[in-house]
């Protein structure tokens, strides 16, 4: 059997090198034997080959240490190894199919792969949303078991915003980390406050006399209640916007609760009310459709 020394084709005088030092040299060799560089020299053509196969073989951390040790094996009590172009046979066919079982232990060897993320979304009202809780939700799991979840719900979490929780998705393969679960959080307008953005909504119902006369009233918030002034001649659909009283921006700062004016009209009148009303019709010039 022929071997071929595959430092000194490199032009390296030991096999205590790395691996950067192997590519400076591989580029040094492959340089000067270049074909571009040696036309008609089939001797530079042979040795560009053997310069390839050098590399290819020490070039990779595995193969190299297999083929340090059957080098080492063979040559370690000081015979020669043989790297004339004229015996054939060399290492390389015998180290290709190292190589080759090093590439298939590789593929074959499982790496850790981590576990698919689970993704759900749960429903909050607009106060826990506003106050923050500990919402526990039930789960299947992919055997199809039920879990039970403690969801912490930070106070001012954004509509639409996702809670993750760690490792609690698919489990991992091979040793690798189980996915997470994220869990979206609508926040469910109620019959009182709609959210838009970080500004609230809420209906501001008015008597006929407190939109036409104005009137000073207050008006409920999430937190607390706050007084506002109606001015007269107000009309349905106008709006009123009270600063720093909607939904959370930040940690510091909120939006905007905004009043939309409704004017109701009472179903059932007295009839000293429904007197004025005829009176009003009598002296009053207003026409709305003219």
């Amino acid at each position: 059997m022929v071997y071929k020394n595959y430092y000194k084709i490199l032009d390296l005088e030991t096999n205590h090198v790395s691996i950067d030092e192997i590519k400076v040299a591989y580029r040094q060799a492959a340089k000067k034997y270049h074909p571009d560089l040696n036309v008609g020299d089939s001797l530079a053509e042979e040795k560009i080959k053997d310069i390839n196969e050098a590399y290819k073989v020490l070039s990779v951390p595995a193969s190299k240490r297999k083929y340090d040790r059957i080098w080492n094996s063979k040559f370690g009590k000081g015979e020669k190894a043989f790297t004339n172009k004229s015996q054939k046979g060399a290492i390389f066919s015998i180290f290709l199919g190292n190589m080759d079982n090093t590439e298939k232990e590789e593929k074959t060897r499982k790496n850790p792969i981590k576990g698919e993320n689970i993704e759900t979304e749960i429903n909050v009202s607009i106060y826990d949303a506003f106050y923050g809780l500990d919402k526990q939700i039930a789960l299947k799991t992919v055997d199809g078991n039920n879990k039970t979840y403690t969801v912490k719900i930070p106070k001012g979490i954004r509509n639409g915003e996702k809670i993750r929780l760690i490792g609690q998705g698919k489990s991992g393969e091979n040793g690798g980390k189980n996915g997470d679960l994220l869990i979206k959080i609508n926040i469910q307008d109620d019959q009182k406050f709609k959210l838009n953005g970080y500004d609230l909504y809420t209906d501001l119902l008015l008597t006929p006399w407190e939109a036409a006369l104005g009137t000073r009233t207050t008006v409920k918030t999430l937190d607390d209640e706050t007084n506002i002034y109606v001015p007269e001649g107000i009309q349905s659909g106008e709006k009123i916007r009270i600063p720093n009283k909607g939904y959370y921006a930040d940690k510091e700062t909120r939006g905007d609760l905004v009043a939309e004016v409704k004017v109701v009209v009472p179903k059932h009148l007295t009839d000293k009310e429904k007197n004025i009303y005829k009176e009003l019709s009598k002296i009053s010039k207003f026409n709305p459709r003219a």
